[in-house]
């Protein structure tokens, strides 16, 4: 299954169940038009953000548009059965996919919590864009360095570090000096 053509189509077949028309998804969602269209037309997927606004304008959790299955009960995420990934540029507007996003959650339906293992993948210059959302952060760092800018600070942590924050301040997440990271993240998204 490609997750990312997945995520576009959900979004787009829940949007047309409530009969709302793109514009009015952009609109409520305080997006612009132009990447609401890219992400239903299946491009690069920006972040978690945007996802994360979508999902409150449309009533859904976040993960419901990851995930695959949903069931009740307890969920185990085996390494040996690692699933398919999703791929964010998370990068200004350049789109490339720098941020690898491995679900802990997968099947496990109407929950709050969204824990990831992310790999970073190295950054070449550009610009990074911070975008805000509703809801809290942890980030613990499994391997290597990772800048966050939160507001008006930067973050430099390390293999161990970690960091909680309320989402609702513009932040973003990268590697530090262009190198590759791995982190877990655990996002908490208010319905």
């Amino acid at each position: 299954m490609n997750v990312k053509v997945s995520v576009g189509s959900k979004i787009r077949s829940l949007r047309e169940s409530k009969t709302m028309d793109i514009e009015t998804l952009a609109e409520r969602a305080q997006l612009p038009l132009e990447q609401v269209k890219t992400i239903e037309e299946d491009g690069p997927l920006p972040g978690l953000a945007p996802l994360i606004k979508i999902a409150r304008v449309l009533g859904v959790r976040l993960g419901t548009f990851l995930d695959d299955q949903q069931g009740a009960g307890a969920v185990v995420s085996r390494h040996k059965d690692k699933r398919e990934s999703v791929r964010f540029s998370n990068y200004g507007t350049e789109g490339r996919e720098n941020m690898i996003y491995h679900s802990l959650s997968d099947g496990k339906n109407n929950r709050h919590l969204d824990p990831f293992v992310i790999d970073i993948l190295p950054t070449e210059g550009g610009s990074f864009e911070p975008s805000s959302h509703e809801g809290e952060e942890f980030i613990y760092v499994l391997d290597g360095q990772v800048e966050i800018n939160y507001g008006k600070q930067t973050y430099l942590l390390e293999t161990g570090d970690s960091i909680y924050y309320d989402s609702i301040v513009k932040h973003h997440v990268h590697g530090y000096g262009g190198n590759p990271a791995r982190i877990l993240a655990v996002v908490y998204t208010p319905i």
